[in-house]
């Protein structure tokens, strides 16, 4: 009922947004004698507040036009290059000469499916894309996939990466993996999967970034929540059922409009002083600063579904049980074993400042692969870096990209 709930209350609101519309138009209206007036821009300013507090967020694009390759132009085309029910690949293909020559390394990224879309790792891509290949696991909203292709659970989404690694990774090339966050445990399950059967298309390099490999290590809130309660209580109090007329209807589900509840509640005082700002700048009419709030917030206000077995697997295989980091993870009732890895390189990133990844639990990975030779390990801790600044801004494109950049290249097609 808490999503039928939702739904009905988002449409009883429509009346009152498309009311809201119309008065902002008239009082912005550069043909309102009273445009300009200080009352005027309050209230279109307040109006406009309104509209995107209750409005739904779409999907957004990914909206990358070109990059700099070798100082040259570079169009940027993308392309759906492997296809399945919850998840496609999208290859960033660079149009020119000087991109082809490059003859780059193929990375795959794998962007987190824990709520927002994978163009939440829209920097991160564009940053790449002058010196590598690059590819992102394209997640889709659980809502949207019809009951027929039946559940998703942890174990599908390993089975998602080995088949995607294995379709990018041509003959004699093994290709780089990129897991930003969550999905740092399945890339470490495939990979392992992947040694253990010594298969060739199994990946050069892994790099881990800002991962829960062992939450145990500096636990953060979202730990401690994830643990505070038992796993029926998940179940009971934030699984329902997507409600008729989309396309998943039935399917039972971890809403997006729940997490993103958890998302705000984490930093509320901080949001809550974004939108004061927010409304001073449109009173003020400082377009630039007002642009950029919405850029952001069209983004962070964007989620999606997760099913229901997916979202209460890692619960308690990642959170509670700590089942990889103690040995005793299951891949579909047989027991996992991580140390077969001993030729794929690892490399573990952090943010020394990271409030939802503690320091420390993406290095855990190292221990989990004993057999890799030193050569090829790397670790490095971004001073002053939060969790999102990891992967995005400043700091990732000076200190963390060319580490990342130059660990892949001396990982790739290793003999």
């Amino acid at each position: 009922m808490l999503y039928h709930a939702y739904e009905i209350t988002h449409a009883a609101i429509s009346p009152m947004r498309a009311a809201a519309r119309l008065g902002r138009e008239v009082m912005s209206n550069p043909l309102n004698p009273m445009a300009s007036s200080y009352g005027s821009r309050a209230v279109s300013a307040a109006l406009e507040m309104f509209i995107n507090a209750t409005r739904r967020y779409s999907k957004p694009e990914f909206g990358i036009a070109s990059v700099l390759v070798d100082e040259v132009e570079t169009s940027i085309e993308e392309e759906v290059v492997w296809d399945a029910p919850f998840a496609q690949v999208i290859h960033f293909k660079r149009v020119s000469p000087a991109a082809d020559a490059r003859k780059d390394p193929k990375v795959l990224i794998v962007a987190p499916m824990s709520g927002h879309y994978a163009t939440l790792l829209r920097g991160t891509v564009r940053d790449m894309l002058p010196n590598h290949e690059v590819y992102i696991t394209d997640w889709i909203d659980a809502r949207e996939v019809p009951m027929v292709h039946g559940e998703f659970d942890l174990d599908d989404y390993t089975d998602y990466l080995i088949r995607m690694v294995e379709a990018l990774s041509d003959e004699g090339e093994r290709i780089t993996v990129m897991a930003v966050c969550q999905p740092g445990i399945p890339v470490m399950a495939a990979s392992a999967l992947m040694a253990t059967t010594n298969n060739p298309k199994r990946p050069a390099a892994m790099v881990l970034m800002g991962s829960p490999m062992d939450t145990a290590r500096n636990p953060k809130q979202p730990n401690e929540l994830a643990v505070k309660r038992p796993l029926g209580w998940f179940e009971n109090n934030v699984v329902v059922m997507v409600p008729w007329p989309c396309r998943g209807f039935m399917r039972r589900v971890y809403p997006g409009f729940l997490q993103l509840s958890g998302f705000l509640a984490m930093n509320m005082d901080r949001h809550v002083d974004a939108h004061v700002h927010q409304f001073q700048n449109l009173v003020r009419g400082d377009g630039d600063s007002a642009e950029q709030h919405r850029t952001f917030y069209d983004e962070y206000l964007s989620v999606m579904d997760l099913t229901a077995e997916f979202y209460l697997q890692t619960i308690e295989r990642v959170f509670q049980k700590r089942l990889m980091a103690k040995g005793e993870y299951l891949y579909r009732n047989t027991l996992l074993d991580t140390t077969q890895i001993d030729d794929i390189a690892l490399m573990t990133v952090e943010g020394e400042k990271d409030d939802i990844t503690g320091l420390g639990q993406t290095e855990a990975a190292h221990d989990m692969t004993p057999h890799l030779p030193k050569a090829k390990r790397g670790h490095y801790v971004a001073e002053g870096v939060g969790h999102y600044g990891v992967f995005n801004g400043s700091k990732w494109r000076k200190l963390i990209e060319p580490r990342v950049r130059e660990f892949i290249r001396a990982n790739s097609n290793p003999s």
